[in-house]
């Protein structure tokens, strides 16, 4: 267990600096942000979906209220699964409102001592029945919600990744394509063997080797007990089913847009590799970006990062258009 701590505090002390810089240092002389204010839309925050400390949204809604429809992008926030609040997305969320959708933030109870028995499938589940509460506040708010796009950065993109694959059936309102970053989208152990020494080399697995540690890390995240006899037998894969996104692609999933680190060390960038052989597999419409030259931050790659962005505009006119929403 604490070897997945230890792993989960790495995780967001990573994140964390890449996005600091991302925020303070824009390269892109201010093309992905908007100016704020009530000509653009209104933000409600710290609205209610449950009974959980954290089970809270913040609610921006464009300053047009005169359309019959609109469609709501949902943007989760970074932080390892132990760390972050969706008050950190804003200028993400401000973007997205600008450009004409209902956008949502939403926090999830996060795994700490406080919180041992919080995962990635719990918080995947709170997410997922936070849904109707948001679409009836924008109902109440004049707001009506006829289709959806999910996104998320890191851990966020985890969860993006397993609304629009997994639960995508069972969203009241249709999922019409979901985009991220540098999210882990598999748990693989040949993938999480040494990761982040060659970008382009899965690990063999070593009969010999221990890897309690990984199996204490998947345990961790999936909230199931995983021995290394599981890891060894290949029966650990349907205990992480649930927390793997691209294990639940098919020839129904949606379109998808997602940027990863070649350098990544804080998750495995050959899930990432994983995750982009299942959506060519079925056929998905995608934008796989790499970041040759980044880690977790994709901090080393500007123009790659502003292809990301623009993908993300380009996906959603195509998908879900703010004027036909």
């Amino acid at each position: 267990m604490m070897w997945g701590v230890i792993y989960a505090a790495a995780f967001v002390a990573a994140f964390a600096v890449s996005a600091f810089l991302k925020v303070r240092v824009d390269p892109f002389g201010g093309k992905y942000t908007v100016h704020w204010d009530s000509s653009v839309g209104t933000v409600y925050t710290d609205l209610s979906y449950g009974d959980g400390a954290a089970n809270r949204f913040d609610l921006y809604v464009p300053a047009d209220s005169s359309r019959e429809r609109y469609g709501l992008v949902i943007y989760l926030h970074p932080g390892g699964f132990t760390g972050g609040d969706k008050s950190g997305d804003a200028q993400m969320l401000q973007w997205l409102c600008a450009k004409g959708y209902v956008a949502v933030g939403i926090n999830y109870t996060l795994f700490s001592e406080e919180n041992p028995q919080a995962n990635v499938y719990t918080q995947s589940v709170e997410i997922r029945e936070s849904i109707p509460f948001v679409l009836a506040e924008a109902e109440k708010l004049g707001y009506h919600i006829d289709k959806m796009a999910v996104g998320g950065g890191s851990a966020g993109h985890t969860h993006a990744m397993l609304y629009a694959y997994r639960d995508a059936g069972v969203s009241p309102v249709p999922v019409t394509m979901v985009f991220g970053a540098v999210g882990p989208s598999c748990f693989y152990l040949e993938d999480w063997i040494n990761m982040g020494v060659d970008p382009d080399h899965t690990n063999p697995v070593d009969p010999d080797a221990d890897y309690s540690g990984i199996a204490e890390l998947f345990s961790v995240m999936a909230g199931k007990e995983i021995t290394v006899n599981m890891l060894a037998s290949g029966a650990y894969l349907e205990q992480v089913k649930d927390i793997s996104a691209a294990m639940w692609i098919d020839e129904s999933s949606v379109p998808t847009v997602c940027a990863y680190g070649a350098w990544d060390r804080v998750q495995a960038f050959s899930a990432s590799r994983r995750l982009e052989r299942a959506l060519m597999q079925y056929n998905v419409p995608h934008e796989y970006i790499v970041c040759e030259h980044s880690g977790h931050g994709l901090q080393n790659d500007n123009a790659q990062y502003a292809k990301y962005l623009d993908k993300i505009s380009e996906y959603l006119d195509a998908y879900m258009p703010a004027e036909g929403a």
